[in-house]
């Protein structure tokens, strides 16, 4: 998630290593704004944006190979249980996480969306298109506005995100946390989603409230992991850099904000060594071109799958 900087201040905060939650921009008041006009949106338009919009894009995979939970698992055929995605570094992606998908449809491989605000009538149109998807939520902090917000105890949510008003750190060692979001897995491969984007897991960087440290948030990452791997799904790594070293060998790619504006890339190489893709973010809200040449031009970002983004993460997008 990330935070708004002038060029000025990302040169003197670039040697100080940063967490998700300390890039934030956005109120989770703007976060229900666009969930319910994306859902709107989507009602009116799913048949022509993504009709239309996708078939824009080729059919390449570049790899190796909904608003509220539905009650019953659809009937979406996904892929044998143990088995699943393995995306190869380089793969081409796109994220949108803040409005509907629309008509604007690069030419890529991966779509990585909100589980909450999709459903499985919009991850089958993508996978028609060949795409894969990976579903993204939370699964370190606690949402109050997420359709299954009733079912956290007041135990398990501790300090809140700075910059978030009703968004809070969840003690991730509880069980009733990992039960939800064992449930939530659990919906993302009754959608069809091909893997799985779990946020907010750094919360040993930041004050949580909890004493949270990269054993036990290891722990967490391995229960989701064999849960995700489990139910034919994929999974990867937020940011988290203090915990590649330790997750590169069973988590299948790393998301990662901001890598070269921090100059932080160096601590997610080992995935791309390893054949995995680094999913990279750079937010370029009303910066020039020479932005986008500086980034793409930063070797420490070489063989990133590299996106220039803004920081609501709509659907405009631009690649190294």
């Amino acid at each position: 998630m990330p935070l708004a900087m002038t060029p000025d201040d990302t040169s003197k905060q670039a040697a100080t290593p940063t967490t998700s939650a300390q890039r934030l921009c956005f109120s989770p008041r703007t976060k229900r704004f666009w969930v319910i006009l994306g859902l709107l949106v989507l009602a009116i338009g799913l048949g022509v944006g993504l009709g239309v919009g996708l078939t824009r894009g080729s059919s390449d995979n570049g790899d190796d190979d909904t608003p509220s939970p539905p009650k019953s698992p659809t009937n979406n055929t996904g892929p044998a249980a143990g088995t699943y995605w393995k995306p190869a570094a380089g793969t081409t992606w796109q994220i949108v996480l803040q409005q509907a998908l629309g008509t604007t449809a690069p030419n890529v491989s991966v779509y990585d969306i909100d589980l909450f605000d999709n459903n499985a009538t919009i991850i089958n149109t993508l996978h028609g298109m060949n795409r894969k998807v990976i579903c993204y939520f939370s699964a370190g902090s606690y949402e109050d506005f997420r359709p299954d917000s009733d079912q956290f105890k007041k135990s398990d949510y501790g300090k809140e995100l700075k910059g978030w008003p009703g968004e809070f750190w969840l003690d991730i060692r509880s069980e009733n946390v990992r039960s939800i979001m064992k449930a939530r897995l659990k919906v993302a491969a009754s959608m069809g989603c091909d893997g799985v984007d779990p946020d907010n897991v750094d919360g040993f960087a930041n004050d949580s409230g909890f004493p949270l440290n990269t054993t036990n948030t290891l722990d967490f990452l391995t229960f989701l992991a064999e849960e995700a791997h489990g139910l034919g799904m994929a999974i990867g790594l937020k940011n988290a850099g203090d915990l590649v070293g330790a997750t590169v060998d069973f988590l299948q790619w790393e998301v990662n904000e901001q890598c070269v504006q921090y100059e932080e890339c160096k601590s997610f190489r080992p995935f791309v060594d390893a054949g995995k893709p680094v999913f990279n973010i750079e937010y370029v809200d009303g910066k020039g071109v020479s932005t986008k040449q500086k980034v793409c031009g930063d070797n420490s970002r070489s063989g990133f799958s590299t996106l220039l983004k803004n920081m609501d993460l709509s659907d405009w997008v631009e690649a190294c």
